[in-house]
């Protein structure tokens, strides 16, 4: 049951990561855009995606958490 746990932990930390680099990727990406003449609303739709799919890894992780055994 440790190691179970101990898995599930390490399983839940890695999608944590992931979706911090998600964020970092979505927010980071759009401000060293420098692409003239790219519409704005195309932008925030691209780092709207971005944390939206960061947000569903963290659930996912949450989630995980949630079946750690006594």
């Amino acid at each position: 049951m440790l190691v179970y746990n101990e898995r599930t932990k390490l399983a839940a930390n890695a999608l944590d990561r992931l979706s911090t680099a998600f964020v970092v990727v979505g927010v980071l990406g759009r401000t060293f855009n420098y692409s003239p003449g790219a519409e704005m609303w195309i932008g925030l739709l691209g780092v709207a995606t971005w944390i939206l799919a960061a947000a569903g890894l963290h659930l996912a992780a949450r989630q995980m958490l949630g079946r750690l055994k006594p």
